[in-house]
C-alpha cells in the first residue's frame, strides 16, 4: 500500500517543484500542476526509451526541421493524472545554463489517455510504437518556449504538428478526470558536453486557471516512485529515486527494503542511510520495493512499487482435451495451451491469429504447431509441434500433392487400428493400410466426388481396462 505516513510541509511546492531526471518511461515522475516543475538533463541519452527498429517510423518523433538533430537525447520522462474534465496545456521554458547562455533544444511528445484500469502495460506500448503521440512539436525553438496551448512569449496559438511550420505549439488538450498522460521531454540539440541544462514546465489551460490545485490529481505524486513496472528479462537496470518524494532532498534517513513475493512481508533491508537516494533493480530480481523517508522536518513519508521482470514464453505442455485418444468425443477436436509459468500471454496456432484464451477450439486432426506470445513485449516462444488423433473431413486426390489421400491422422497413436471404407450404399471399398492412406480408388478405377463411410476399430487403454471402440464417420471426395 502506498502511504504519506504523516503530513508534510508542502512549502517546496508552493514556489518551484523540482524533480531529478528520469530518462525511462517506465519511472517516469509523477506530477501535477499546483507549481511549476524544474527538470535537468546532463547530456547524456540514446534511443533505450524506445525500440530503435520503430522510432523511426513513429511520425512526428522524427526529426524537424532541424536536420543535424538526434531522435533522442537528454531526455526526462513525467507521467500526470487528469483531476477534472477540461483543458489541459503546458509551457517548456528552455533555462540558461552554466553560462548563462541556452543552450537547449527542448521538444516534446505526449502520449495517452491512458485507463488505469484496462491492465494495459503503457510503457511497454510507448516503446513498441504501439502507442502513437497524440501531441508533440520538434520544431526549432526561437522563443526558448514549446509546449501546448499558447506561446507566451509571442502569443502565437498552437495547431497540429507540420513538419517545417515553425510553430512550437501544439493545440490545447481536451482530458477526462481519471486518465492517465505520459509526457516525454527531450533535448533536440546537439551538446553533447556533458553540461547541465534546465527547463521549466507549467502546465496551463482552462481547467488550470479554475483550480489549480486539482486540474491534474496531485495524490499521483504520493507514488513518487512511479507506477507499477512490468520490465523484460535482460533489460537495463531500473532506477528508483527517493528525491522525487515530496520531501526533496531534505532527508534525514532512508530505508530500502523488499518483499520479493508481493505477500506483504518485507523480508530483506536491501539499504539505509541518509545517502542511499537511489535504488537500482537489475533482471530478473521482480518484487515489491518500498522507500521509507526520514525527513529533515521530522515527518516520515513512504512509497511502494511492484516491479515484474518477464522472460520469452516457455510452453509446458499441449493438453489434449478431446480426440481419438484422450476422449469419447471424435469431433471437434479441442486443446488447452498450458504456458510455463504466469504471464499476459496470447496464443496462435498453426500461423492464425493471437488470441487471449488458452483454450482452441474445433483444432485440425493430424500435426499441428503452436507459439506463445508475451503481451508486454518479452519476446514469442518457439514454435511447437502437437498432434491430434483424428481424420479429415475431405480429400483431394487430384495430383498436386495436397491431400491426396485420405486416413487417420495420428493413427500410429492408437492400440490395433483397422479402418475400412464404404461407399453411401455400405459396400466396403477398402480395408486401409495405415502407412498408406486411401487415394480415392476401387480397384484401380478412380471412384467419383461424392460422401464416403469408414469405420475404424481400435483398442483404448481406459484406467487399466483395454476396451475396444469403433468410430462410424463419413468424409467428402472432392475431385
Amino acid at each position: 500500500m502506498r502511504a504519506l505516513l504523516s503530513a508534510i510541509c508542502l512549502l517546496l511546492f508552493t514556489i518551484v517543484a523540482s524533480a531529478q531526471n528520469s530518462p525511462d518511461c517506465r519511472t517516469a515522475i509523477p506530477v501535477c500542476a499546483d507549481a511549476p516543475i524544474l527538470g535537468t538533463t546532463d547530456g547524456g541519452g540514446d534511443i533505450d526509451d524506445f525500440d530503435p527498429e520503430v522510432i523511426t517510423q513513429t511520425g512526428c518523433l522524427e526529426k524537424g526541421s532541424n536536420s543535424s538533430a538526434n531522435i533522442e537525447n537528454n531526455t526526462a520522462w513525467y507521467v500526470f493524472r487528469a483531476g477534472t474534465d477540461g483543458q489541459i496545456g503546458f509551457d517548456i521554458e528552455a533555462l540558461p545554463g552554466p553560462t548563462g547562455v541556452v543552450t537547449a533544444e527542448w521538444d516534446f511528445a505526449l502520449y495517452g489517455p491512458f485507463d488505469e484500469t484496462s491492465g494495459q502495460t503503457f510503457c511497454t506500448i510507448i516503446g513498441d510504437g504501439s502507442a502513437q503521440p497524440i501531441r508533440c512539436n520538434y520544431e526549432t525553438n526561437d522563443t526558448n518556449f514549446t509546449g501546448m496551448g499558447v506561446n507566451p512569449v509571442d502569443g502565437r496559438v498552437g495547431a497540429p504538428f507540420v513538419k517545417q511550420s515553425q510553430n512550437t505549439y501544439d493545440e490545447w488538450l481536451d482530458v477526462t478526470a481519471g486518465e492517465i498522460y505520459y509526457l516525454y521531454i527531450n533535448n533536440y540539440n546537439t551538446n553533447f558536453d556533458d553540461d547541465p541544462e534546465s527547463f521549466e514546465l507549467t502546465f496551463t489551460g482552462s481547467s488550470v486557471d479554475a483550480d489549480q490545485d486539482n486540474a491534474l490529481d496531485c495524490t499521483l505524486r504520493d507514488q513518487f516512485l512511479g507506477l507499477d513496472i512490468v520490465a523484460c528479462e535482460g533489460d537495463p537496470d531500473i532506477v528508483l529515486s527517493a528525491l522525487n518524494s515530496p520531501a526533496g532532498p531534505n532527508i534525514a534517513d532512508i530505508t530500502w527494503e523488499l518483499d520479493a513475493d508481493d505477500d506483504g512481508t518485507y523480508e530483506t533491508v536491501l539499504a539505509t542511510g541518509a545517502g542511499q537516494t537511489e535504488w537500482t533493480v537489475s533482471s530478473p530480481n521482480s518484487g515489491r520495493y518500498r522507500v521509507t523517508i526520514e525527513s529533515t522536518f521530522g515527518n516520515t513519508i513512504q512509497d511502494d512499487i511492484l516491479i515484474t521482470f518477464y522472460g520469452i514464453p516457455e510452453l509446458d505442455e499441449v493438453r489434449v482435451l478431446d480426440d481419438l485418444v484422450n476422449s469419447d468425443q471424435t469431433d471437434p477436436y479441442n486443446i488447452e495451451i498450458v504456458p510455463v509459468g504466469d504471464g499476459d500471454y496470447e496464443y496462435a496456432i498453426n500461423g492464425g491469429e493471437f488470441q487471449d484464451d488458452p483454450i482452441f477450439m474445433d483444432v485440425p486432426p493430424g500435426l499441428n504447431t503452436v507459439i506463445i506470445n508475451d503481451k508486454n513485449g518479452c519476446g514469442t516462444s518457439e514454435p511447437f509441434e502437437f498432434l491430434v488423433v483424428g481424420y479429415p473431413k475431405f480429400f483431394t486426390p487430384n495430383g498436386d500433392s495436397f491431400y491426396d489421400t485420405w486416413n487417420v491422422f495420428g493413427i500410429e497413436e492408437l492400440n490395433n487400428p483397422v479402418v475400412y471404407i464404404f461407399d453411401r450404399y455400405g459396400k466396403l471399398l477398402k480395408e486401409l493400410d495405415p502407412s498408406l492412406g486411401w487415394d480415392g480408388t476401387y480397384n484401380g478405377r478412380d471412384l467419383p466426388s461424392s460422401d464416403y463411410w469408414f469405420r475404424l476399430d481400435y483398442d483404448r487403454d481406459n484406467s487399466g481396462v483395454i476396451v475396444a471402440r469403433s468410430v462410424r464417420r463419413h468424409f467428402s471426395l472432392v475431385r
